[in-house]
């Protein structure tokens, strides 16, 4: 993974960022966010909030759309209602690829206090190798 690290770290220095910074949640998921009666959602915990590329918000929704089993339909109906899809844009699988390594080392650290979660984690680090960019992951 080392490797794959460092070819992510050059491929990032190509990727021009399409939206202009904002106020980012750091974290967008399922579940950080809050529903309300209406059908509304609004987003909480905000221990990561920067400001930066969107992009990198964007496609966190969406990596947890397609590896968390809320499918394509519930990713399109989310980009058209944002009015932007992040998997149309040029640096998407850059930023794809980093968000997922991230999410798989993240949760590795954190195995000798849950050492449940250490299959999950090599298979997806499998996944990872193999570039199988659709193997459902699990919560953790």
């Amino acid at each position: 993974m080392v490797v794959e690290a460092h070819r992510l770290e050059g491929a990032l220095w190509g990727v021009d960022f399409a939206l202009p910074p904002g106020l980012i949640q750091g974290d967008p998921q399922h579940r950080n966010a809050l529903h309300t009666t209406d059908g509304s959602a609004v987003l909480c915990d905000w221990d990561t909030v920067a400001h930066g590329q969107p992009e990198w918000d964007l496609v966190t929704v969406e990596v947890h759309c397609r590896r968390f089993g809320y499918g394509q339909a519930h990713y399109q109906a989310f980009a058209s209602t944002y009015g932007w899809d992040v998997t149309k844009y040029a640096g998407y699988s850059v930023l794809r690829d980093i968000r997922e390594l991230r999410m798989i080392t993240t949760n590795a650290r954190k195995v000798r206090h849950a050492p449940e979660s250490l299959s999950e984690i090599r298979r997806r680090f499998d996944g990872l190798r193999r570039r199988d960019t659709q193997l459902p992951w699990n919560i953790l």
